[in-house]
């Protein structure tokens, strides 16, 4: 191993800061209800367990997918929200929308983080780098009333460390000349790319630290890791490889959807029609970027979070649930037993292809074919006019019979209408709550 302690002479070969929302879902519920700041709440009422946890919640030992009669024996004063994912991603794009003004160069990789590129823009703002991106974090912060971590470094594996370094409402940064003397003190476990396996494999070789990792001679690390590793490693020793994608995401490796109901359920008629509804919510997405399966993974958790499951491989590629609900029904036979009660259902849409006219070759007959693909496309133009599922398959339809299975109330943006909104379509506004 090399005693390299200097990766980059150079301080800002580039500049990317990594914004990290600061326990994002609970900083928005009290954004728009002043009245819970400071308070231990957490979201996921609805869930049955903790989706998100306010900080004094976390300092008293809640933590996140804990069930909720834990959380209660932790902290009997728990404040339980149900998710209000609608008003969360309003807030989502509105902080996106403001780091597009320091930058057009902003990649969004979650609900509640992105990257963004200010290589080049310290003469537009006559600042600093550093200055640039604590203008960025005042910003978000002043406008939506919420706080965010901030890591600036010189690539995209660097600056996501760094975000994670002084939480909440802290901001590190990394120059080049910095990168050792950083690692230093971080676990491999803790590097954006590094999995349990890779962590276990890197113990094996004697590496620990960050540090240990980005000091090894190019040489073993070509020959012990697979391109993923190499290009972590590169990032960590300065020479950005990750570049910031500003475009709409088009491409996945797999779709999911999952529906966790209350109470839970044995009736083999009611979690079909929970799953087709999973089904129906992936195959949306599937069309929307022009993709269809290969493979479809079923599941179905138990009320003691459990989970079993299914697989099946399609003939040829279909994203039309009328087409493959055969499959399906296999699939949930496969999983279900009806001494069981069950918690949740979901699907995984896998082995995905980018070719549009695939997703409906399931049909022997091309007039079918044909027709069955104007269906789904007058379907999907109803979908966005009038809600998603406005169109849906007639196995899914005891949802709206028996009730979508929502545990705890609803929020208070769902419970108030506006004028011309129905259930499934609302006006894109959050509720603010204040005492006049």
């Amino acid at each position: 191993m090399t005693e390299e302690p200097i990766f980059s002479l150079q301080s800002w070969p580039r500049a990317i800061a990594h914004i990290d929302g600061d326990a994002f879902f609970t900083s928005c519920e009290e954004a728009i209800h002043p009245n819970l700041r400071g308070k231990a709440i957490i979201t996921g009422g609805e869930r049955g367990i903790v989706a998100c946890a306010s900080y004094p919640a976390k300092k008293l030992g809640v933590k996140r997918g804990v069930p909720l009669h834990e959380a209660r024996k932790i902290c009997p004063g728990l404040i339980i929200l149900p998710s209000d994912y609608e008003t969360y991603s309003l807030f989502s794009k509105r902080m996106f929308d403001i780091m597009r003004r320091f930058t057009p160069d902003v990649e969004e990789y979650s609900i509640d983080e992105a990257f963004s590129d200010i290589t080049g823009m310290r003469r537009f703002w006559k600042a600093s780098y550093e200055e640039i991106a604590l203008n960025m974090k005042k910003a978000i912060e002043k406008e939506l009333s919420i706080t965010v971590s901030v890591g600036l470094s010189i690539t995209k594996v660097l600056a996501k460390a760094a975000s994670k370094h002084q939480k909440p409402s802290g901001m590190t940064v990394i120059t080049g000349p910095d990168i050792a003397s950083y690692l230093n003190d971080l676990p491999v476990e803790k590097i954006w790319g590094i999995g349990p396996a890779t962590t276990h494999y890197l113990a094996k070789l004697g590496i620990h630290t960050a540090l240990a990792f980005a000091q090894m001679p190019e040489k073993t690390v070509l020959k012990k890791f697979t391109k993923p590793g190499v290009e972590i490693w590169q990032e960590l020793r300065g020479k950005s490889v990750y570049p910031v994608t500003t475009g709409e995401k088009t491409s996945y490796a797999s779709i999911s959807k999952t529906k966790t109901f209350a109470p839970p359920s044995s009736n083999g008629e009611y979690l079909f029609a929970q799953l087709m509804r999973n089904m129906e919510s992936a195959c949306i997405k599937a069309r929307r970027y022009s993709l269809a399966p290969n493979r479809i993974v079923v599941f179905l958790k138990k009320q003691d979070f459990h989970s079993v499951g299914s697989e099946a491989k399609l003939s040829r590629p279909c994203a039309c649930p009328l087409e493959i609900s055969g499959v399906i029904h296999e699939l949930f036979d496969a999983c279900y037993c009806s001494r069981d009660t069950y918690r949740a259902t979901g699907v995984v849409l896998l082995d995905l292809e980018a070719d549009a006219d695939k997703q409906y070759t399931l049909f022997d007959n091309p007039i079918q074919a044909e027709k069955i693909k104007d269906i789904y496309s007058v379907a999907d133009e109803l979908g966005q006019k009038f809600g998603k599922h406005t169109v849906h398959l007639g196995s899914s339809h005891l949802i709206d019979k028996l009730g979508k299975g929502r545990r705890g109330t609803p929020t208070v943006r769902e419970q108030t209408k506006m004028l011309g909104e129905t259930n499934r379509r609302h006006l894109g506004l959050p509720l603010l709550h204040v005492k006049v």
